[in-house]
C-alpha cells in the first residue's frame, strides 16, 4: 500500500497534473454473473483486502480522486476515464499506469499509452503491435481466443498466440474471420484445426471477448478539471504517519 501511495507522488513529482486511481472495492463484477469461472476473491489473503479501504482513505487525503469499483472492475473505470480524457483537446497525453494486457485495447497512438511503472516502460499503439502482433481493437479478439489465466476464462483449445496473432493480423474481429481456412492466407500451424475449433465454439468465443472488453460508459466524471491535483488534504500527514512512511509526507505544487 505504501508503495502504491509513494508510486503516486512520484508520478506527481515527474510531472503528472491531473491523476485518479481506480480501486476493485470488491473483486466480483457484472462479469461474474456472465461466466461462473471468471475471477473472485477466494484465495486473495484477509489482510490483503483488508489494506485496501485504508489506501483509498490514504489517496484521498493526498488529494486524489479515488473511483471505488463494485459493478464494474478498476481496469473499466481506467479505460472509460482514458477515452473521456483523451477526448479534451487540452490533454497533452493519457498514461494509463498498469501492464494489464487488457487495458492495451485502450491505447491510442501515442497519445493514449500504457506505463509499467515498475519498469517505467511505456507503451503506445507500435509497443502494442510488436507486444501481441495486433493493434489494440483487436486485443478484445486475441484475449477471446488465447483466454486470461489472470481473469479466469481460457480461451479456445489450440488458439495460441502465435496462431492467434497471425489470423486476426489478417481479420481483426471475430467475425471477420471466414469459415474457410483456405482463404486466412495467415502463417499459422494446423489452419484446419483451428477452423474447426472455431467454427464449433463461436459462441463461447463471442462471450470471452465481452469478458475481455472494458466498459467506457461509465460516467466517472464531468470533464479533467476534476482530475487536477490541487495538493494533499490538512488530514494526510496523519494518515502517512499511520502508514509509518517517513518518506510519504505532505508536498506542494511548484
Amino acid at each position: 500500500m505504501r508503495g502504491v501511495v509513494s508510486s503516486i507522488l512520484g508520478m506527481i513529482n515527474g510531472g503528472a497534473t491531473h491523476v485518479a486511481v481506480a480501486t476493485d472495492h470488491v473483486i466480483e463484477s457484472f462479469r461474474n454473473d456472465l461466466w461462473p469461472g471468471y475471477k473472485t476473491g477466494a484465495g486473495i489473503d484477509p489482510d490483503l483486502l483488508a489494506q485496501f479501504p485504508l489506501l483509498e482513505d490514504a489517496l484521498a487525503a493526498l488529494g486524489v480522486v479515488v473511483w471505488p469499483m463494485v459493478e464494474f472492475e478498476a481496469d473499466d473505470a481506467l479505460a472509460a476515464a482514458a477515452d473521456l480524457a483523451a477526448r479534451d483537446p487540452r490533454v497533452d497525453r493519457v498514461v494509463i499506469c498498469t501492464p494489464d494486457k487488457d487495458l492495451a485495447q485502450s491505447v491510442r497512438g501515442t497519445r493514449v499509452v500504457q506505463m509499467d511503472r515498475r519498469t517505467r516502460t511505456v507503451r503506445d499503439e507500435d509497443g502494442v503491435k510488436a507486444k501481441f502482433g495486433v493493434g489494440p481493437g483487436s486485443i478484445p479478439d486475441y484475449l477471446a481466443l488465447v483466454g486470461d489465466a489472470a481473469d479466469g476464462y481460457p480461451g479456445l483449445p489450440g488458439w495460441g498466440a502465435k496462431s492467434t496473432a497471425g489470423v486476426l493480423s489478417r481479420f481483426p474481429r471475430l467475425e471477420d474471420i471466414p469459415d474457410d481456412w483456405r482463404t486466412w492466407n495467415a502463417n499459422v500451424t494446423s489452419p484446419a484445426s483451428l477452423s474447426r475449433t472455431l467454427l464449433r465454439e463461436r459462441e463461447q468465443a463471442f462471450l470471452f471477448r465481452r469478458l475481455a472488453t472494458l466498459r467506457t460508459d461509465i460516467p466517472l466524471f464531468d470533464n479533467v478539471d476534476a482530475l487536477q491535483w490541487k495538493g494533499p488534504t490538512p488530514g494526510f500527514a496523519a494518515l502517512a504517519a499511520r502508514l509509518d512512511a517517513a518518506n510519504l509526507r505532505p508536498i506542494t505544487l511548484t
